[in-house]
């Protein structure tokens, strides 16, 4: 066994231990043979890496969180050496060409480095959950690399507890939060057997149903279809933008989807390339009953923690905040069964409570301003809700490179995204997944972003944030679950109230 070696990053020393040893595990394992292709890179797809900087990346991630079973020493040791077994398959095989003849494109790569993009760390003794926070942090800053596959990993051992984690990052050009979250539920079992499934990264998307070749035609007929829906997707975008513009100069109050209308908050600071990363998992039934007594939906009421939380933190670091926050909040275009590579988002720009609202005060605001937002997308169809989601990112990435984001209106103070979770408890390696946290970009001078997912019982926020906005980022996560508790005790409190006057 090779000699530990010890690597200083920002925020932590770590471990790292090199596995030299061959795979003895009975594995699946996924050759990347054939002849190389290439595929054309979608404009959203592609807008994520233009808009892209050191300071600014733009990849996704996820930490997720095992406890190991009893008396199983090697079991790290063997989902490395399973997982250095398996090879990517598209679009984890995939590394962009911006450059050269031809339009933008991915090309499939043929070989890969299992030691670079399936590291093995291990926390030193005694360290506790906050510093596996801070190494997911400092893993999570730092560019891909272009020249290889678009994704890294890392099973990080020593977590206190008798747990270890896997964390994980892929470019958000070639998948978005919905499909790279499925992608990890299927890479996990849902028996505790000892067997090591195939890791998302070698299971890929499923490839398109082929088609029959098209006369010619019939292709200049689906191109002609093709451009009127794009010019038809501009313009109900245009319009609707164009009806906000002139609502505001006559003075009108502005509802619905807001971008670029957010006053600047501590969390639009220019970014720099250190993060902080926190997480927080709140009961799932709970939150639904919550939710429950003032008409809200789980995002309604995670959106209001947050809010409130975020509020309650700038107080207290007297950096109080005095307006409302706008969130953008990610919508998923996917069909359940749709499993196409790429990105297929739009967004709206929701704003939230006001400063000085009590959560049940906040929570109504919240309801009624998401609500807004809700039906205005909803009047766009899928390629008008892409373009819009196109068009702000474009924007958003020339305000930041150019820096007239730091005397414009940033596109928003904050993300707020929820990706779909899984039900069912599940294992890899005989070890119980506790947790599943998403770890999510930050781009365009927007410091702070919350993704949510669900998983068994409970919902598992993950926070990230730009280290020079928000240092303290689990104090942060505390203030949700505070606000959290007090919007509980209202809802209590309301609920007792109906009851004595239907009495």
């Amino acid at each position: 066994m090779p000699s530990p070696i010890v690597v200083c990053g920002e925020n932590i020393f770590v471990t790292v231990r090199i596995l030299e040893r061959p795979a003895r595990m009975s594995v699946n394992v996924c050759p990347m043979g054939g002849t190389p292709m290439s595929k054309p890179i979608p404009p959203l797809d592609l807008s994520w890496l233009l808009i892209e900087s050191p300071a600014g990346t733009t990849h996704v991630g996820a930490m997720l969180l095992f406890k190991k079973p009893a008396g199983r020493a090697p079991i790290v040791r063997e989902i490395v050496e399973a997982y250095r077994a398996c090879k990517p398959a598209p679009p984890f095989n995939y590394v962009p060409e911006l450059l050269g003849r031809g339009a933008p494109h991915f090309r499939e790569v043929t070989s890969w480095d299992p030691y670079y993009h399936v590291g093995h760390l291990a926390l030193p003794a005694r360290a506790s959950y906050d510093d596996l926070l801070r190494l997911v942090a400092d893993l999570h800053e730092p560019q891909l690399d272009r020249d290889r596959p678009l994704f890294r990993c890392w099973v990080i051992d020593g977590v206190s507890d008798g747990m270890f984690a896997i964390y994980t990052k892929t470019h958000h050009s070639i998948i978005d939060g919905e499909s790279g979250l499925k992608l990890l539920y299927a890479g996990l079992s849902t028996s505790d057997r000892r067997t090591v499934p195939t890791p998302a990264f070698a299971l890929g998307a499923p490839a398109p149903t082929p088609h029959p070749p098209m006369p010619l035609a019939g292709r200049i007929v689906d191109s002609i279809r093709g451009a009127i829906t794009q010019v038809e997707a501009v313009n109900q975008v245009s319009f609707g933008a164009l009806r906000k513009v002139f609502a505001g100069l006559v003075g009108s109050h502005l509802e619905g989807s807001l971008p670029f209308a957010a006053q600047h908050a501590p969390t639009n600071e220019p970014l720099k390339i250190g993060r902080r990363f926190a997480t927080l998992s709140l009961p799932l039934e709970e939150m639904r009953e919550v939710g429950r007594h003032f008409g809200a939906t789980l995002n309604d009421v995670a959106a209001t923690v947050v809010d409130a939380g975020l509020h309650n933190y700038l107080r207290e670091a007297d950096r109080a905040f005095a307006h409302p926050f706008i969130a953008m909040c990610p919508v998923s275009l996917r069909a359940d069964d749709d499993t196409a590579i790429g990105t297929r988002v739009s967004a709206m720009f929701a704003r939230l409570g006001e400063p000085g609202a009590s959560v049940s005060e906040r929570i109504r605001q919240v309801v009624d301003s998401v609500a807004t937002c809700k039906k205005e997308l909803g009047r766009l169809s899928n390629e008008a809700a892409m373009t819009y989601a196109v068009g702000l990112v474009a924007l958003a990435g020339l305000g930041a490179s150019t820096h007239l984001d730091r005397i414009a209106h940033p596109a928003c103070n904050l993300v707020i995204s929820n990706v779909a979770g899984g039900k069912e408890t599940r294992y890899l390696n005989s070890a119980r997944l506790l947790g599943i946290y998403p770890v999510s970009a930050l781009a365009a001078s927007i410091g702070l972003n919350v993704t949510l997912a669900s998983y068994h019982d409970n919902m598992d926020f993950g926070f990230v944030a730009n280290a020079a906005a928000i240092d303290d980022l689990p104090q942060l996560a505390r203030c949700a679950r505070e606000a959290y508790e007090e919007l509980k005790e209202a809802a209590g409190t309301q609920s007792a109230r109906s009851k004595r006057a239907s009495s």
